[in-house]
């Protein structure tokens, strides 16, 4: 039996370059900081599709803090 870790920091940001295989560049708000995100496997499951300059909600290990895991889509009110 495995036990789930609830230690994810968690972070909004904009995409700022689209790259291979479901990866991304996403700036993080509010600071310079640029971090290499995948999508999550509820995304792929559904084919979300992510553009440049999309709101995304961001999950990041403690541990590491230039990798996330892209979890959702901000939608933008028009």
């Amino acid at each position: 039996m495995t036990k789930q870790r609830n230690d994810k920091i968690e972070a909004t940001g904009t995409i700022v370059e689209i790259l291979p295989s479901t990866m991304f560049r996403v700036k993080i708000d509010g600071t310079e900081h640029i971090v290499l995100a995948h999508l999550s496997g509820k995304m792929r499951l559904n084919f979300i599709k992510l553009v440049s300059g999309d709101k995304v909600k961001l999950e990041m290990s403690p541990y590491d803090l230039t990798k996330a895991r892209i979890v959702y889509r901000i939608k933008e009110k028009k």
